[in-house]
């Protein structure tokens, strides 16, 4: 077992996870545009409520998007500050997976569809199915696109699928046309919670899959967005 901190900034919800000697302690609040202001207080809350400093933590996990801009840079520049300072490594999680691990972990669904709204007349889409450990695998690849775009791969109409995410409450008729397939969309989770993505960073960490802070990187999908970020 792992003892590990996990924040995510990457969509309109801005959480905090701390999974400390099999306690789970959270904090988490909706608010677009006060992720700067919120997440260090949400770290200092957790690490406060379980009595314990970071530096007894074996690692940081971060949401390392897709999802907005901002928020996925606010995420890897307080992840990297705090893995520096308490000498950590850090994971990286996907935001759609976590979306996916997510309604796995609350309704034990099979199949997942998870699309987050991308603005712009796009979604991020990733479509998964749970593994023997319980964990959401990645089917195909992650995307951003149109929602008349989408696809999944092997679309079987004997089984139904379950969809959830932002992208859903915003598309559900353009997408549910398009796939064609048997779906029961979900409307909650809507957004991709820190303590959704405990169960895939503690996974990494022992798999050995942990790295440097100064190798964490955002996962934005856009390449109009990353050129501009690499221009910074």
């Amino acid at each position: 077992m792992a003892n590990l901190l996990i924040i995510d900034t990457a969509t309109e919800s801005c959480s905090v996870a701390l999974k400390y000697d099999d306690q789970v302690y959270t904090r988490s609040e909706i608010a677009p545009r006060m992720h700067g202001e919120l997440v260090l207080p949400m770290v200092e809350a957790v690490l406060a409520e379980a009595g314990i400093k970071l530096t007894q933590l074996d690692a940081i996990a971060y949401g390392q998007g897709p999802g907005a801009f901002t928020g996925i840079r606010i995420c890897i520049s307080v992840v990297q500050g705090l893995a520096f300072g308490a000498d950590l490594p850090v994971i990286g999680i996907s935001s759609l997976q976590a979306l996916a691990q997510g309604l796995y972990q609350d309704k034990k669904q099979a199949r997942v569809l998870a699309a987050i709204d991308a603005r712009m007349g796009e979604v991020y889409w990733g479509q998964y199915e749970v593994d023997a450990n319980g964990l959401m695998k990645l089917l195909d690849q992650e995307r951003v696109c149109s929602p008349e775009f989408v696809t999944i791969s092997d679309p079987d109409t004997s089984i139904v699928y379950s969809a959830v995410g932002t992208g859903w409450s915003t598309y559900a008729k353009v997408l549910s046309e398009t796939l064609n397939v048997p779906t029961v969309i979900h409307d909650k989770p809507l957004y991709p919670f820190a303590e959704y993505m405990i169960p895939m960073a503690e996974y990494l960490y022992i798999s050995g899959e942990s790295y440097a802070a100064e190798l964490a990187v955002p996962v934005y999908l856009r390449d109009d967005v990353a050129k501009k970020a690499k221009d910074l």
